[in-house]
């Protein structure tokens, strides 16, 4: 099978029939065998009745429905393991995201040899402050993950089916997909700035709460990029570095204790000064790290995954 459209649905009853209708005419006219999956995250609308409507007219469509809303990094998370075309790519249900795209996305995959082609909304038509935080996230993911997109969170992009079959998404970070797809090892990562429609049926799903989630998500993902396999590597460093940095300075005021002395000069009481319980405190939280750090490598070490390694190619293995 050539093509996988994996479509998260979330209370969008409205726009399901346009959309699938538009998604097969695009594929049918451009000579793609596909498939459509929509994963009905626990609507709370009559969306799933009208998918089980839209699958007793149309062959090509598959589909799952959660028991709750479990949120977009699952629904993607359920329709990469059910994709089997040779190119998989998501959108959202609301009819913002163009289907006119599908064929050049499919042609970067294939032809240009990309592992993923992430969409860029140049011109958008969310609401400013949506706008704003977009900004400051796509500006923060590209100076922490190397990775030049300009939108690192819009939901049209391409993958080889290699990619979703290596990556695992949950919590919130379908945000941050890129990410974990040069985490593991796909380094080909392009994008195509896309066509963004004005929202047509229904309300946004932005709230403020996804400002928070965002940002922690974003402090997720670096550190698990970074120190998820050797979490000494932070936490020990910096807690030696804590430990020594209070050592020091609680040697440097008993030293002075002990240079008064020598002289039978007054001496100060070491625990009259505040830079005592300073001292103390660091040494104390550097101690701290240290152990996190040691506890994160031995919950490491029991793990599972800690020698699940992804491999491109094998030769007379």
């Amino acid at each position: 099978m050539d093509l996988s459209v994996v479509i998260p649905v979330f209370n969008e009853e409205e726009s399901l029939p346009e959309l699938t209708a538009w998604i097969e005419r695009i594929c049918s006219g451009a000579g793609l065998s596909f498939e459509v999956i929509f994963v009905d995250d626990g609507s709370s609308d009559s969306s799933w009745n009208v998918i089980e409507d839209l699958s007793k007219k149309n062959s090509f469509i598959k589909a799952a429905r959660f028991r709750r809303n479990y949120g977009k990094a699952a629904a993607l998370h359920t329709g990469f393991s059910k994709s089997a075309g040779d190119v998989v790519i998501t959108m959202d249900s609301d009819l913002q995201d163009s289907p006119d795209e599908i064929p050049e996305l499919v042609r970067m995959i294939r032809e240009d040899g990309f592992d993923l082609v992430s969409g860029w909304k140049k011109k958008r038509y969310d609401p400013f402050i949506k706008r704003l935080t977009s900004k400051f996230y796509n500006g923060t993911a590209r100076w922490s993950s190397g990775i030049k997109l300009h939108d690192f969170n819009c939901g049209l992009k391409a993958y080889r089916n290699e990619v979703v079959k290596s990556i695992e998404v949950f919590g919130e970070m379908h945000r941050y997909i890129p990410m974990l797809a040069k985490e593991a090892g796909f380094k080909k990562i392009g994008e195509k700035v896309v066509i963004h429609r004005a929202r047509k049926y229904g309300i946004t799903k932005y709230g403020l709460d996804r400002f928070v989630k965002g940002y922690l998500d974003l402090l997720t993902i670096g550190f698990i990029t970074k120190y998820g396999k050797s979490p000494m590597h932070l936490f020990g460093s910096l807690g030696t570095l804590m430990f020594l940095i209070g050592f020091i300075t609680a040697g440097f005021l008993g030293g002075r204790k002990l240079w008064y002395v020598y002289h039978n000069w007054r001496a100060p009481l070491v625990t009259g000064s505040p830079w005592f319980y300073i001292a103390l405190t660091v040494m104390i939280l550097g101690t701290l790290l240290f152990l996190t750090g040691f506890l994160g490598e031995l919950i490491n070490r029991n793990s599972s995954e800690r020698n699940n390694y992804q491999l491109s190619k094998t030769l007379n293995f």
